[in-house]
């Protein structure tokens, strides 16, 4: 199984992320969760490159700058690896557009655990939240459950 190149990107506006619900899409790994706007790397792609095209695909916005927060490793039992990208930004014009994948919303950053998120994306929440320098980070599932979390190569509690 070949592995997986992807980018997510969490855009900000006054104290909120817009969110992706994925509601859309039948046997879509991600149903019901809430996650930011990414996707698949295409053929000569760059991570910036990719993030600037999948941002635009599923929001209509067009990124003006960026910070590349980090690496996910996500590793499954029943997946081929996925080097997730990290991305934040502050910095974008254009007008939202319906997004194909699910439902896009605006929600305060400091209600995200309110949401149906991956136990893993709580942690990388956390390390966006605490202004974290540029990380990789390691997420571990065993049947849909998270296993092990290891940041910048040591594990850590979850």
């Amino acid at each position: 199984m070949k592995s997986q190149l992807t980018t997510l990107c969490y855009i900000e506006k006054d104290g909120c992320y817009l969110m992706l619900h994925r509601v859309t899409k039948k046997n879509d790994i991600n149903h019901d969760k809430w996650i930011g706007v990414g996707g698949h790397f295409e053929e000569h792609e760059s991570p910036e490159d990719c993030l600037k095209r999948e941002v635009k695909e599923e929001t209509g916005l067009t990124i003006d700058s960026f910070r590349f927060r980090g690496i996910v490793t996500f590793v499954s039992d029943d997946a081929p690896a996925e080097y997730m990208h990290l991305f934040t930004t502050d910095s974008f014009h254009g007008d939202i557009i319906d997004c194909d994948e699910g439902k896009l919303e605006w929600y305060p950053i400091d209600k995200i655990d309110e949401l149906e998120l991956w136990e893993g994306d709580k942690i990388f929440f956390r390390l966006l939240k605490e202004n974290a320098p540029f990380f990789s980070l390691k997420l571990v599932y065993k049947k849909g459950q998270l296993i092990e979390a290891v940041l910048n190569g040591k594990p850590i509690e979850r």
